[in-house]
């Protein structure tokens, strides 16, 4: 059976954009000796695994997801030592590190792509998926680029131009340049992308998220390939490295799991029930719907049916083999959790984010109520996302305790807002959203019934989901979860048999139920909601 490491049925992810968290060096660019200096603030959270947006070298054209050196920590971020000493020092204090690993492309500067790039065969001519002629048409759903090389041939890209595609293979070979998934090329790169897991968690990290993880094989049924190509890893994984993890950016947990990920992301693009929680906007945008908002949104004109239909889905067929992961939000899924909300909004989602099985994944900076700040220009290819990718904010000191560099070196510039969050005034104030959300997690790895494989079951689910109430159980512990984000009131009757007796307080409304002829009286005010544990 496959490995499970056993620190994941507690895991809580914080997820740190390393250029944006803390700048040790006065250079405006967050590094790795500053996540370093920031690793006890981190543990505070309760947190117990963090992923690390790609640190390697890179030309920076897409954030560091165009890399050209898979062997060495980008300069900027520090060196290899400073990341053998950060996973050192978080494993000390019982937190692991991930990586961010990119296989499926490089950037255009990477020595592999530029090898391929000439004329002459040599050892690298396949590794990229190259067509047979530079006038080659663009083929359904791949996207070339034509013109770049001397060599005679277009090169297919995995998103921006400069990300050549690494050759995986075709699942099922349509021209004579796509080559099978047995070819020497692809072989060669998949022995690479093995060497270059081994070379890091020799160096100390506990694993890896993949990004575009199912992007690797080309053309019908590659998802099938692909999936193959990751159970070869996982198998590998299981006898040399049984407790490294692998997350997948694949977004179809049904799919990514059983191929032999620990967890997979829900996110906007693969699975739309996510977007449905707090990322559906009324009127204008991209993720709005002149009908409807989002479940977390005071209007009570969201449908919880939306995710929980989605989650269910991916819920079933993944119980038992692997977890879901559900993040507040992260480098690219905006806006950021907070934006527009409320505290209590805000605390709300929280409470239901750290309730679910699976595991939740904390974005930097959300557990202060970040918001994203819009209107930037484009930083390293994140155009509209650059706006949930700004500094954390640790202070009232300049540039908010991100950087002692002129503000005209920042990376990005910081929230002008005077109110904006800090943690330094959070700390202080009990009543604030990072104390909430130290509370929560706290709650979650004490309570076997909270954590990733806890049984899930629906109680109650009103019209639209208003109020939801659903409960947690494992090991002879059964906890009840109950929530309205509607700024509207409800009250509700549960069968008496829900429970046997008045359920305590864990969190949130100090006790919203009563005992009635025909049950149990649940009464939610507006935007409110709680955690109670169940007698035996």
């Amino acid at each position: 059976m496959p490995s499970k490491p056993a620190w994941l049925e507690t895991a809580v992810f914080y997820q740190i954009y390393p250029q944006s968290f803390y700048d040790s060096n006065a250079d405006g660019i967050g590094d790795l000796p500053g996540i370093l200096a920031k690793l006890d603030y981190i543990q505070s959270l309760g947190v117990t695994g963090v992923w690390i947006n790609p640190c390697f070298v890179s030309p920076f054209q897409d954030a560091g997801y165009d890399v050209s050196d898979y062997y060495r920590v980008a300069p900027r971020y520090g060196t290899n030592t400073d990341l053998q000493k950060l996973c050192a020092e978080a494993n000390r204090r019982g937190m692991h590190i991930l990586l961010d690993l990119v296989p499926g492309h490089t950037s255009i500067e990477h020595p592999w792509f530029q090898a391929s790039c000439k004329h002459a065969r040599n050892p690298y001519s396949d590794w990229f998926v190259w067509t047979d002629s530079v006038w080659t048409p663009p083929t359904p759903g791949l996207q070339n680029v034509r013109g770049y090389a001397e060599r005679h041939a277009a090169y297919i890209t995995n998103f921006f131009y400069f990300q050549p595609a690494l050759n995986y293979g075709f699942s099922a070979p349509q021209e004579s340049w796509q080559q099978p998934v047995d070819a020497p090329g692809p072989q060669a790169v998949r022995k690479e992308i093995r060497n270059i897991m081994q070379f890091w968690l020799d160096q100390g990290v506990s694993g890896f998220r993949v990004d575009m993880a199912g992007s690797l094989v080309k053309g019908a049924g590659g998802d099938k390939e692909t999936a193959r190509f990751w159970s070869e890893i996982r198998a590998w994984l299981d006898i040399a490295y049984p407790e490294a993890v692998l997350v997948s950016e694949w977004a179809q947990p049904a799919t990514a799991i059983p191929a032999g990920f620990h967890m997979d992301f829900m996110l906007p693009f693969g699975t739309p029930g996510y977007i449905a929680l707090w990322r559906k906007e009324a009127g204008d945008g991209p993720n709005s719907d002149p009908y409807g908002a989002s479940y977390f949104d005071p209007s009570g004109r969201g449908n919880l049916d939306e995710f929980l239909d989605n989650y269910l889905f991916h819920y079933n067929r993944t119980r038992g083999q692997g977890h879901i992961a559900i993040p507040t939000g992260n480098h690219d899924a905006g806006p950021r959790v907070a934006t527009g909300r409320s505290l209590a909004e805000t605390e709300l989602i929280y409470l239901f984010l750290l309730s679910l099985p699976g595991t939740p994944y904390i974005y930097y900076g959300d557990e202060i109520g970040m918001r994203s700040l819009e209107g930037l220009p484009s930083k390293e290819g994140g155009y509209q996302r650059t706006a949930i990718r700004t500094p954390m904010q640790w202070d009232a000191t300049a540039n908010a305790g991100f950087s002692s560099a002129p503000v005209d070196q920042l990376y990005l510039p910081i929230d002008p807002d005077p109110s904006r969050p800090t943690v330094a005034a959070q700390e202080s104030d009990s009543t604030s959203l990072l104390q909430c959300v130290r509370r929560l997690v706290a709650l979650r790895k004490a309570h076997p019934a909270l954590c990733a494989s806890g049984d899930f079951e629906v109680v109650y689910k009103g019209p639209a989901g208003y109020p939801f109430v659903f409960r947690r159980e494992a090991e002879g512990e059964s906890i009840l979860v109950a929530l309205n984000p509607s700024a509207q009131p409800c009250e509700v009757v549960l069968p008496a048999a829900t429970f046997s007796a008045t359920p305590e307080a864990l969190h949130g409304l100090p006790q919203p139920f009563s005992r009635t002829s025909d049950g149990w009286k649940l009464s939610l005010p507006g935007i409110s909601g709680g955690m109670y544990r169940l007698s035996k």
